[in-house]
């Protein structure tokens, strides 16, 4: 379902790096409907139902139960489950904070099957802004409207790819950069060489007025370990059904520290672990090696001084 990654490929929400919004959305669909859920997303179902992988569409439909599905004892699909939902209520709270705090813009990068415009309580005059390649933008707009749902705060959508000139088509969506922002890069790094990580970030920083806020993750692992840790994720998933090989949509390579490299950028860094996270979240961190791709990840929030 996957092809190698190029400097010049695409993808829609059945392929290559789209495919994984899928996975998580499919995530998501599942921790709302868990018996003590930290998260609520009533649109992550049918967004996945549309996208029609034959897999996640089942998972949605529960005709494969997260708690029962496991490969040699080990609840894959609960496991990483339970880390999506963890993450979403991390960048779900950042929002809803920056939001009550008065930045009243936010921008969702690579925003894939987010539902955040439709679903966070967004206060009046609050836009938001999604970036995300044309074909995605489309299905999901259209996806939404076909379902009736109606954004908490006003929409725009950005259709371009990140390795373009995305800042100038922010600007021209109404991006106003001498006023604060709330930004997000939410399950994005990993897809980014090295060198365009660190470009991402000054581009953010560029258009960053002080008192913005920035939430993303990153590993601290480089590029290769991160593919051998994908690899492994994709033969237990496939065990499952699934025919989404992550392995070839990361990129190799030494990267820098992301809480140094916005640190020296003049950003304060607050930065916790997943396990910090499951913790504050009510959810138990599992003591096996079920999380090993998830156990460094790092979740942070910066602020522009």
């Amino acid at each position: 379902m996957t092809m190698p990654r190029s400097d010049t490929d695409s993808w829609d929400l059945a392929s290559s790096v789209g495919a994984t919004a899928t996975m998580v959305a499919a995530a998501r669909a599942l921790a709302t409907e868990d018996d003590d859920p930290i998260i609520n997303d009533p649109f992550a179902g049918p967004l996945v139902r549309a996208v029609g992988i034959d897999f996640f569409t089942r998972v949605v439909d529960g005709e494969i139960d997260p708690a029962a599905a496991s490969v040699d004892g080990d609840k894959e699909l609960q496991t990483e489950t339970d880390s999506l939902a963890v993450r979403t209520r991390f960048f779900d709270e950042f929002f809803v904070d920056a939001a009550e705090a008065g930045i009243g813009q936010a921008v969702i990068l690579a925003a894939g099957l987010d539902a955040r415009a439709y679903r966070l309580p967004w206060p009046a005059g609050t836009v938001v802004y999604e970036v995300d390649q044309p074909q995605v933008v489309a299905f999901k707009t259209g996806t939404m409207a076909r379902l009736g749902a109606e954004p908490t705060a006003e929409r725009r959508t950005v259709s371009v790819d990140l390795r373009d000139d995305w800042p100038a088509a922010l600007r021209d969506s109404g991006f106003d950069a001498t006023k604060p922002s709330a930004w997000s890069a939410e399950g994005l790094l990993m897809y980014l060489p090295p060198e365009a990580q660190d470009r991402l970030f000054d581009h953010i920083t560029a258009l960053s007025a002080p008192g913005s806020r920035l939430a993303t993750e990153y590993h601290p692992d480089n590029g290769s370990t991160m593919a051998e840790r994908g690899q492994a994720m994709s033969d237990r998933w496939a065990n499952l059904g699934c025919d989404v090989d992550l392995s070839g949509l990361f990129y190799e390579g030494d990267r820098n520290n992301v809480a140094d490299y916005l640190g020296d950028r003049g950003w304060r860094v607050h930065a916790r672990n997943r396990r910090e996270l499951f913790g504050e979240y009510g959810r138990a961190f599992p003591g096996d090696d079920a999380l090993a791709a998830f156990r460094n990840i790092v979740s942070l929030i910066a602020t522009r001084t």
